[in-house]
């Protein structure tokens, strides 16, 4: 039987970069919608104003002395920034958030000023000691992902809130991260490193119905902010930005050809015909690892226990002549838990590599097709400069 290996160690970041004029441009564009109940956009533009460093801004012949992560406007700029209709209606969403401890805020010159202070800006973004004034359409925060869950979380997403749940979840050229080579995708971070996606994953995320999502999709690829790829069958659908990289990193954007997605390096791995029967599994082939070092757990794919050993202890191998110490050590413990059942042709695992005096672990995702006959006289791991690891 032959198989497709695919290796990448899995990375997260807790925060996410939001540049100033980025938001300046979703608040002045008015062909996309606000309404809606998840305050994901409102947040964020609180955000954008809060300052780094301590300013001072006269208000009404009044000088206010305004700290990291506080500013003052008056409630007619606050009712512009939420796009709402009446005044009492931007105050009100201030009240949810000091009611959700995510700000505070109070109202000065006879109610005609706001002075709000995000609850945990010293946790995410640098606080900067000395006093200068801090530009508002300028420059960047940093906004926790845990945050974006939570306000997705609240209620039905509005137009906008979808762009800015899109955007937060955009990765570029990230190697765990299937697709991420070709542009900007949309991934969820569910440790698959897969970003396929369905209408009704999303339509539960934002609270819309299945037709909702189709019709928001389309308006915004109409729009030019995204590029939708759907796949046949059950397959789903992957998002990339555009104009993502020109706003991140101030360089050229790509072009998605759909025809053309580059797809993720897999490997080659012919396991003998022999290991499939039973009494063979509990024999090693392998002098690095044994088959009791391994643990496969809950293994519903495809891939026998006996098959996924084998497989293991190949990228044991691999790993050891790449210079992971823990690989060649005898008491290394390796543990495979399956992240995925066997749908269509893939088989989707995490493989955690524990050392037992204490030292770095290591963490992979591992995916696993079946291959066809042709690939049986191939080598039976590739090239060791094919896969890259590491901490």
């Amino acid at each position: 039987m032959n198989y497709k290996l695919e290796l990448k160690q899995i990375v997260e970041f807790p925060r996410c970069r939001i540049y100033r004029d980025f938001i300046q441009t979703l608040i002045t564009t008015k062909s996309i919608r606000t309404t809606g109940g998840s305050f994901l956009f409102y947040y964020l533009v609180l955000c954008s104003y809060a300052n780094y460093r301590t300013s001072y801004r006269q208000m009404e012949h009044i000088t206010y002395t305004i700290g990291p992560g506080e500013w003052i406007c008056t409630v007619t700029d606050l009712q512009e920034w939420f796009r709402c209709r009446f005044q009492h209606q931007a105050l009100s969403i201030l009240r949810f958030f000091e009611e959700q401890n995510y700000i505070t805020y109070s109202l000065l010159g006879k109610n005609r000023l706001v002075k709000f202070k995000i609850s945990d800006w010293p946790k995410d973004n640098t606080v900067l000691e000395y006093n200068y004034p801090c530009k508002k359409d300028t420059g960047f925060f940093f906004f926790p992902i845990a945050k974006v869950h939570e306000l997705i979380g609240i209620g039905k997403c509005s137009e906008m809130d979808v762009i800015l749940d899109l955007w937060i979840h955009a990765v570029y050229n990230d190697s765990s991260v299937l697709g991420s080579d070709s542009g900007p995708i949309v991934y969820y971070r569910d440790n698959t490193g897969n970003p396929l996606t369905s209408f009704n994953e999303l339509g539960e995320r934002w609270s819309l119905s299945k037709a909702s999502v189709s019709r928001l999709l389309k308006k915004l690829e109409e729009k030019e902010y995204i590029t939708l790829i759907s796949f046949t069958g059950k397959h789903g659908s992957v998002i990339y930005l555009n104009n993502y990289l020109s706003v991140m990193f101030n360089i050229s954007d790509v072009m998605i050809d759909k025809e053309e997605i580059a797809m993720k390096m897999q490997l080659p791995i012919h396991v003998p015909e022999e290991i499939t029967i039973e009494d063979s599994a509990s024999v090693s082939v392998s002098e690095t690892v044994t088959n009791s070092q391994i643990t496969v757990t809950k293994n519903d794919s495809c891939v026998p226990d006996s098959h996924m050993k084998f497989i293991v202890q190949k990228v044991a191998e691999l790993l050891d002549s790449q210079g992971i110490p823990c690989c060649h050590c005898s008491k290394t413990s390796y543990i495979l838990s399956p992240l995925s059942a066997c749908k269509d042709i893939f088989n989707t695992f995490t493989l955690n590599i524990i050392c037992p005096y204490g030292n770095a672990a290591y963490r992979f995702e591992l995916s696993v097709s079946p291959g066809d006959e042709s690939a049986q006289k191939m080598p039976a791991v590739a090239e060791p400069s094919a896969l890259k690891g590491g901490e």
